[in-house]
């Protein structure tokens, strides 16, 4: 048995799923295996990148105790599915682990599938990892990660709302290209201020109703400034990922280029989630010729930046080696 699930880079919509906001992420050509067979009262994984192994009983009970660390997100998918046998086998990647590509999801999603989880049922599996990174790391994150992993589709980016959690597949332009530029700063959830971020909108909610639903002259109503701001990011983020719909569907470059600019500019002074290595990055990409928008890409705190190109367009000499050119590739599946 082998399952294979996609990490995703998201083209625009950051830190709007968590208030059930719209995302455009893709699911891409990078992911992670996991290769064994099922049988047994526990899961042992062997993972290459890593170098150990991973023991959990199927009724594990504290997911967020286990060692090593990345058996965390094999042990809170085993408590989320409660699989009938367990797997043995070994777990490989061709993500970059750190980097805001998703690496903690396609690994909740390529377990789930080994286990036997429905791959018909992409929401289903989704929501389901989802409450296993969640009891993993702690942190409150949304759904986007596992449901674009989920969910992909060859050749398209997704739509993906929210709260209604549907997926909409919007074509990637064949004369465009998607890269993934490392700042050179790792990127760690658990270790960043995201659940004070996801607080933030969630205060702001209690003052206007839902941001999803909110317009910026509702935000007037909120009394503290920071707050004000995060929701601002919200409201504007979530028309953002429609225009740069529009954009991509019209072969609009200039307008991709401004869209991609608003947000990561919106991401920078509202929300407060870039670093200096981000603004300088997308920055140097937005100058270079061929480069038709450029903005950081997951939640921030340092990471990757996501440019979408020209076909043949030759980046910056000074980061092509921590760079990776990605496809819109198809969601999680077993062979």
């Amino acid at each position: 048995m082998r399952a294979f699930a996609p990490g995703r880079v998201n083209l625009i919509g950051d830190h709007t799923d968590h208030t059930g906001g719209l995302v455009l992420p893709m699911a891409i050509d990078l992911g992670t295996t996991v290769v064994g067979e099922r049988g047994g009262d526990e899961v042992v994984l062997r993972s290459d990148w890593a170098g150990d192994v991973v023991r959990v009983p199927l009724d594990v009970a504290d997911p967020a105790s286990v060692a090593p660390e990345w058996g965390r997100f094999v042990a809170a998918v085993v408590a989320a599915l409660r699989p009938t046998e367990g797997l043995v086998g070994a777990v490989t990647t061709t993500l970059p682990v750190g980097a805001g590509l998703s690496s903690s999801a396609a690994l909740e999603v390529a377990v789930a599938a080994a286990l036997g989880a429905d791959l018909a049922d992409p929401v289903g599996l989704a929501r389901a990892c989802q409450r296993a990174e969640q009891a993993a790391t702690g942190v409150p994150c949304g759904v986007m990660d596992q449901l674009a992993s989920a969910a992909g589709v060859t050749g398209h980016a997704l739509r993906i709302d929210c709260h209604e959690l549907t997926v909409a597949p919007v074509p990637v332009p064949d004369d465009v290209e998607v890269w993934v530029v490392h700042s050179g700063e790792p990127r760690s959830l658990a270790g960043s201020a995201y659940a004070e971020r996801a607080a933030a909108c969630q205060q702001a909610e209690s003052a206007v109703g839902p941001l999803r639903l909110a317009a910026l002259g509702d935000l007037d109503a909120i009394e503290d400034p920071e707050v004000r701001r995060r929701a601002r990011h919200v409201v504007t983020e979530n028309a953002r990922v429609d225009a740069l719909v529009a954009a991509l569907e019209a072969g609009d470059a200039a307008a991709i280029g401004e869209v991609m600019a608003a947000s990561h500019a919106s991401l920078r002074d509202d929300f407060e989630v870039s670093t200096p290595a981000l603004d300088a990055l997308v920055a140097d990409l937005a100058a270079t010729p061929g480069v038709l928008g450029a903005r950081l890409t997951g939640a921030g705190f340092g990471g990757c930046a996501v440019a979408l190109t020209a076909q043949g367009t030759a980046l910056p000499h000074q980061h092509t080696h921590r760079s990776w050119k990605v496809t819109p590739s198809n969601g999680a599946r077993v062979t």
